[in-house]
């Protein structure tokens, strides 16, 4: 039954594209909310999407306002609210996700405790309330061993930072890096970083497939081919080279928990994730948003009450059957060992999918739950 609401992605290791990834998500945004009236539809897109529910209930006001006309403009509060939401999701994933997934079956037990104590003294997973400060000494005290600005300026500047960090601590986390890098750091065939919201003519591009391609959510395509979103395809760190392997794309995500702890300043703090909103033209509006999972894009049509509403997640570009998940699988056993098994479920965690996902391989199946 959860499901049918939620999908699911199954991964076949061995095949050949389109079959290597089949993602089940069913689109049901429009059907909630059409007819209904704008004010209750972010509360009621909030709920459908539980996991990242902030990130849609703000694309979706934002969406809503621009189809009525309304001028976007960035508000220090939503600066805010966004980027503590994104910080715990980060938490929550490398704190819970990660030892599952990625721990070698001889350690996972100490790790996973040794990261649920840890999560448990994190200042900002007690609420908004909380200062910022005490949260960036948690993450320089508990997971960085080191001044989070230290961390970070090393990480900018050391492409070999990430390694030297893990090898050298005695941390859980830094134990866990290290031992899923034989499984992770593998090079994988990098798709074009979704920056579709860099500017005003590429926006209504996208509005325009939204618009007119009711298929378009399910295989998104940019620009004519795939495209990949994360922590690693931010429009304030567009310089930079994509990651080579998903080892790499882990690092990212601790990266951007240390850049979101920092005090506001250029390369880091409240403004440092990308968010706005498009007037496309009368009664149709486009909105995104940067969530932890990659480039959030909401597109509505107004007529006295919804029109029309796609949404379009971070899972359907990573996740897309010709996209770079589907590409890495192409090149795994089609019967994965042990060490296939982890390769899979690091290259999961690394583009981390909002849903459950199962492994199908010949001659067993094998199954793994996403947190």
């Amino acid at each position: 039954m959860i499901d049918a609401l939620t999908g699911v992605l199954r991964l076949r290791p061995g095949e050949a594209r389109p079959r290597s990834v089949e993602n089940r998500r069913p689109d049901l945004a429009e059907a909630l909310v059409r007819g209904k009236a704008a004010e209750d539809v972010p509360g009621l897109l909030g709920s459908l999407f539980s996991l990242c529910g902030h990130a849609h209930r703000l694309c979706a006001q934002m969406a809503l306002n621009a189809a009525a006309g309304e001028g976007a403009s960035r508000k220090p509060e939503a600066e805010r609210s966004l980027q503590h939401e994104t910080l715990c999701e980060h938490v929550r994933r490398i704190g819970l996700d990660w030892p599952v997934a990625l721990a070698l079956p001889a350690s996972r037990d100490v790790i996973a405790a040794s990261a649920l104590k840890t999560l448990r003294a994190c200042p900002a997973l007690r609420g908004a309330g909380a200062p910022l400060s005490d949260t960036q000494r948690w993450l320089e005290r508990q997971l960085l061993g080191m001044p989070a600005q230290d961390w970070l300026d090393r990480w900018n500047r050391q492409p070999g930072w990430w390694a030297e960090w893990s090898a050298t601590g005695s941390g859980w986390l830094q134990r866990l890096v290290r031992e899923v890098r034989p499984a992770a750091d593998w090079p994988v065939a990098a798709a074009e970083p979704l920056h579709a919201h860099a500017g005003t003519v590429s926006l209504r591009q996208l509005a325009r497939s939204l618009s007119e391609d009711a298929g378009f959510t399910r295989r998104p395509r940019w620009q004519d081919d795939c495209a990949e979103t994360g922590t690693w395809t931010r429009l304030n760190d567009a310089a930079r080279p994509l990651p080579a392997t998903p080892w790499q794309r882990l690092g990212t995500r601790l990266a951007e928990l240390a850049r979101l702890t920092l005090p506001d300043a250029p390369g880091h703090g409240s403004a440092w994730l990308s968010f706005g909103a498009q007037p496309i033209a009368a009664g149709e509006g486009l909105a995104w948003v940067e969530m932890a999972r990659g480039l959030l894009v909401h597109h509505a049509r107004l007529d006295g009450v919804v029109a029309g509403y796609r949404v379009l997640a971070p899972t359907e570009w990573n996740f897309h059957a010709e996209g770079p998940v589907a590409r890495a699988l192409e090149g795994l056993p089609a019967a994965p060992s042990q060490e296939g098994q982890h390769r899979i479920a690091a290259l999961m965690a690394a583009y981390d999918p909002c849903v459950r996902f199962e492994v199908e391989s010949q001659p067993m199946k094998q199954e793994s739950v996403h947190a």
